[in-house]
């Protein structure tokens, strides 16, 4: 197909066609003139899986390129590849760490809370991951606004964690390319949070009516 064709497949204009191809993130399409080249299903499959990086994981350029680079390795173990992409969308990835502020140690107790939890659950993830530094950074927050007691419920969210970690890890698996492997993971990061969080605000609704004896929220 031409690149116009490419461009109404997938819904990317040429101009940013081009930008990926320069950039990298994109192979090059074939030649078969000088000023004509011709591309393939992989192109589309690969287009969509930048656009779900970009659009829908929030992703820069530099990181979809080190992600372009995990898929393209053949040695690199799906479970790597997965855990490549998935970090790069949590939150402040790649960032200089929080101040501490006057009374230190806040944040340092929560990592230590976190690495606990990591061996306790025995976790196959290493603490320290960015993932882990944002839950210790979300438990020092609770902790510095008066909430330290929050934590007591840190092992209910780590079992409900695991089953919806374990229902995304389902759908991902019914996937075969590793394009389309990494494009499930950025939708389902992004949007299962989505998902997630509103499943639970609906939760948080009824339980709160059984326990205060309210009836909850009404849609208008």
């Amino acid at each position: 197909m031409r690149i116009g064709e490419l461009s109404r497949r997938t819904g990317v204009s040429i101009p940013t066609i081009k930008f990926y191809v320069r950039e990298g993130l994109l192979p090059a399409g074939r030649l078969t003139s000088p000023n004509q080249a011709t591309y393939e299903e992989t192109h589309v499959r690969r287009l969509r899986l930048i656009r779900a990086l970009i659009d829908v994981g929030g992703l820069s350029v530099a990181a979809v390129r080190e992600v372009i680079a995990a898929v393209d390795d053949p040695d690199r173990p799906v479970h790597e590849l997965l855990g490549e992409a998935a970090e790069r969308m949590v939150p402040g990835y790649g960032g200089a760490p929080p101040e501490e502020g006057e009374d230190g140690g806040g944040l340092v107790e929560a990592r230590k809370r976190v690495d606990a939890l990591i061996q306790e659950r025995e976790w196959r993830c290493y603490p320290g991951s960015p993932a882990a530094e944002a839950l210790a950074i979300a438990l020092a927050a609770l902790e510095s606004v008066g909430h330290e007691r929050f934590g007591e419920v840190l092992g209910a969210y780590a079992d409900a964690a695991e089953r919806v970690a374990g229902a995304d890890l389902e759908y991902v698996a019914r996937h075969v390319a590793r394009e389309e492997l990494v494009e499930s993971v950025a939708v389902g990061t992004v949007l299962g949070d989505a998902l997630f969080a509103a499943l639970r605000r609906l939760a948080q609704i009824d339980a709160s009516a059984r326990h205060f004896g309210g009836k909850g929220e009404r849609a208008e």
